[in-house]
């Protein structure tokens, strides 16, 4: 799966980290951003969740060919 952070859309709520925090962080300014290694995270069942969870839909989870 391919996961997509939209920078100008994030507010920092955090709700994607708290969500699923194996595979998302905030940075210094709290806006998020996923872990190292995390792009391709499929055995992580709370990703969509976590796009789910978003306020503001900045979070996207495409399925990738393969």
């Amino acid at each position: 799966m391919h996961i997509d952070i939209d920078k100008d859309l994030c507010i920092g709520a955090g709700q994607c980290a708290l969500t699923a925090p194996k595979v998302f962080t905030q940075d210094d300014d709290g806006f998020s951003m996923l872990l190292p290694g995390a792009e391709g995270a499929d055995d992580d069942p709370m990703v969509r969740e976590a796009a789910r969870a978003c306020p503001v839909g900045a979070i996207t989870v495409k399925a990738t060919a393969g």
